[in-house]
Order: structure tokens, then C-alpha cells, then sequence
């Protein structure tokens, strides 16, 4: 069994601005967390965000999570995730033709 964690020693408080971070659990809300993580990141620091979340969650998690999510991801986020893991691009927001 994992020891609790608490999310704000691992990402910043501002991400969970909108919920109780205290009471987040890193299995049961892997759907809010790892979105989160990368809600704010950029092109300077999506190394060390991410390898924040790899610390905590596997590489088909943040895959999963990330397509699944409703968060506003931007794409290029996505697009590093992909690479990153060499899966098929995805992309969060499409324009439709």
C-alpha cells in the first residue's frame, strides 16, 4: 500500500484553487490530478512537470487521463505528451473543417 500523499508537496496549491486538495487521493483522482499537473506548464517547464507526474502515475495513465479529460489542455501539451511516449498524436481541440 502507497503512503498518503498530499498533491500540494508534489504540484503547486493554485492548481486545486476550486477543491479541498487535502482531500484529493492519488488513485481514486488520478482524472483530476494529472490534467491538473499539466494545466500551467509550458514549453520551459514540461520537463520537470512531467516527471513530477511519472513519479506518481504511469506513462498509459497520463496518456488515458489526458484524453479523457475536460480540462482546458492545450494541444501542444498533448502533443509532447504523445511524443514523449511515443503514442499516436492526440489533440484536445479540433476545428472542424
Amino acid at each position: 500500500m502507497r503512503p498518503k500523499v498530499n498533491i500540494v508537496d508534489v504540484f503547486p496549491k493554485y492548481l486545486f484553487w476550486d477543491m479541498d486538495y487535502s482531500e484529493l487521493d492519488i488513485e481514486k483522482d488520478k482524472a483530476v490530478i494529472i490534467p491538473r499537473a499539466l494545466y500551467a506548464t509550458t514549453s520551459e517547464t514540461f520537463e520537470a512537470d512531467i516527471q513530477l507526474l511519472e513519479r506518481l502515475y504511469t506513462s498509459s495513465d497520463i496518456v488515458k487521463y489526458l484524453k479523457q479529460t475536460k480540462e482546458n489542455i492545450s494541444n501542444k501539451v498533448c502533443l509532447s505528451v504523445a511524443d514523449r511516449y511515443h503514442v499516436k498524436p492526440f489533440q484536445r481541440f479540433v476545428l472542424p473543417i
